[in-house]
């Protein structure tokens, strides 16, 4: 969500609408609430001020605003349609006081330097080409001390994809920017976080997947086509299936990150 152009959203309507009915209101990636926690366990965010980088429709950053009490949080997102939705949903949430949303065009982050002491990001930073620019950008808008907690959808490897994977890339139709996670590792200490640590998650999200797929075959079909017709269920079927081929053989690699920016005092 960092880099699609906001003239031509992929995570429109339609999306957001389907997405609503497979991972919850709100949500544009899997896990729900319950990964969220994952991807934060041990970190106080108590009083801190976070930021929800690639926030999408708003489910992670209103999640964020009502357990784990920070100060306050910003979503980001480079798409509007997502932002707008979840404006309207702080306002239905009444965490107005606590939540804002910032929309603004991919290149350097909106921000000044040294503004939050968390950053957590989920499966967004997959759309971004240039990892070496967006970890340096995350690093610079951290303040000393601050912590990156993040997931994101990884390749297994950094050479050509293999034809299973071409497959399922051109299936999503996404600007994923796939890269692996020691690729990632390097660009975050390069960029100067210490103790950049990566934990592959392909064991959980490939047996996840496939009860999506079984659940969109199924007992959610009627919901799914309810919301956004049969043809883009079916599109989405074909999608999670040659996912899965992905998923069974280890290419496709859902991994959480973290980071510490030095100085300062730990989060």
């Amino acid at each position: 969500m960092i880099e699609t152009p906001t003239q031509d959203p992929e995570y429109d309507d339609a999306a957001i609408r389907f997405l609503a009915v497979l991972w919850g209101e709100g949500y544009l990636s899997p896990g729900g609430p319950e990964e969220v926690d994952r991807v934060l366990a041990g970190l106080d965010l108590s009083g801190k001020r976070v930021l929800d980088l690639g926030c999408g429709a708003g489910g992670i950053t209103l999640h964020i605003a009502r357990t784990h009490h920070p100060a306050e949080i910003t979503g980001f997102d480079v798409e509007l349609p997502v932002i707008e939705v979840a404006r309207r949903a702080a306002d239905l949430a009444g965490l107005s006081h606590k939540v804002s949303f910032v929309q603004a065009a991919p290149g350097k982050l909106p921000f000044v330097d040294d503004s939050f002491d968390i950053i957590f990001s989920k499966d967004a930073l997959v759309h971004v080409a240039d990892k070496e620019a967006i970890f340096r950008d995350i690093f610079r808008v951290l303040k000393p001390g601050g912590v990156f907690a993040a997931s994101d959808w990884m390749i297994g490897h950094d050479g050509e994809p293999s034809a299973e994977m071409r497959d399922y890339l051109d299936a999503e139709g996404l600007s994923f920017g796939m890269a692996s996670s020691a690729r990632y590792l390097s660009e975050m200490r390069a960029a100067g976080f210490h103790g950049a640590t990566s934990t592959n998650r392909n064991e959980w999200y490939r047996e996840v997947a496939r009860g999506e797929l079984h659940r969109l075959q199924g007992p959610l079909r009627a919901a799914a086509v309810a919301e956004v017709g049969e043809a883009y269920v079916d599109k989405n079927i074909r999608t999670w299936s040659a996912m899965q081929k992905v998923l069974d053989t280890g290419e496709h690699c859902p991994t959480h990150l973290r980071g510490q920016k030095p100085g300062g005092s730990a989060a």
